[in-house]
């Protein structure tokens, strides 16, 4: 059963961002060809913007199993879950973060879910993990919990 799921796609701000690379890659191959250069501008940003789309990773909480992007971890092995915003995210992401966390981090979703572990074998203490939906992945973890433990 799916309980949350969340694909990390990039923000507009991103989005409008990548088309900056239009005019550079023109400029780039004008003296080359202009006809060239049109197209070569126009096919390398779209396949960029196209490349944001298809390799966003997912977070997703699904069938007792947490997902974020290729890892997976039981969700019977989480604890505790707290969800961090605006100053206290960049915390967590930075001076905050313990080098051994394992982090899947989108730089255009600001919010993100610190998530305990309670493996001993496993070295990470935590995961943290972007998500612009925090409160609902909080939910979703703590109701799969209780799920697989009754």
């Amino acid at each position: 059963m799916q309980r949350f799921r969340e694909r990390l796609v990039p923000g507009v701000g991103t989005l409008v961002a990548v088309l900056l690379l239009l005019p550079a890659i023109f400029v780039v191959l004008l003296p080359l060809s202009p006809t060239a250069a049109v197209f070569a501008s126009i096919g390398a940003t779209i396949a960029v913007e196209l490349l944001l789309f298809a390799l966003a990773p997912v977070v997703a909480v699904v069938d007792g199993v947490l997902v974020a992007g290729s890892a997976r971890i039981p969700v019977s092995l989480t604890g505790d879950t707290a969800a961090y915003r605006s100053t206290d995210a960049v915390h967590a992401r930075g001076p905050g973060l313990d080098a051994r966390a394992f982090t899947l981090f989108r730089g255009w979703v600001d919010p993100v879910v610190r998530i305990d572990l309670t493996d001993p074998d496993d070295p990470a203490p935590y995961w943290l993990v972007s998500t612009r939906r925090p409160e609902e992945l909080r939910v979703a973890l703590a109701a799969e919990r209780s799920a697989t433990t009754a």
